[in-house]
């Protein structure tokens, strides 16, 4: 059932395209949710380097903003990415919930700073399946 709720989403852009599919089915999931207010993570169309039209300055500014405006965020942690941590961090400073999403089984990768902190909810997921079952119960 879809609410106001407001939902910050991302994943590697610059270094986690091959993961597009998987950003792609998250935010189709999420928009059952609430307004995804990042779907552009998403966007089939964009390069490996991301949004090469815009200054780093402006997108910085960007997330952030869009960082505060959110309710909840939600993460694809497969792919390591300094952006995506840095999001994390800002958005446990601002005490949001935070899901972290990591395709597969073994999160011996995922950096200890995601996993080992109390406040981000980290989750495996394989199918689609997986990850209805894991929003339906941590976004909804």
């Amino acid at each position: 059932m879809k609410t106001d709720k407001k939902i910050f989403f991302m994943g590697s852009i610059r270094g986690g395209r091959v993961n597009q599919p998987h950003y792609a089915e998250i935010v189709e999931i999420l928009e059952q949710y609430g307004t995804v207010l990042s779907e552009h993570v998403a966007d089939k169309s964009l390069g490996e380097y991301g949004e090469t039209d815009l200054e780093k300055e402006e997108i910085h500014d960007r997330e952030l903003d869009t960082l505060h405006k959110s309710d909840v965020v939600v993460a694809e942690v497969t792919t390591p990415s300094l952006g995506v941590g840095y999001l994390i961090a800002q958005a446990i400073h601002l005490n949001k919930k935070v899901i972290a999403l990591y395709n597969g089984e073994d999160t011996l990768k995922l950096s200890a700073m995601i996993k080992g902190n109390k406040n981000v909810g980290v989750y495996l997921y394989k199918t689609r399946e997986d990850l209805i079952a894991i929003l339906n119960s941590e976004v909804n």
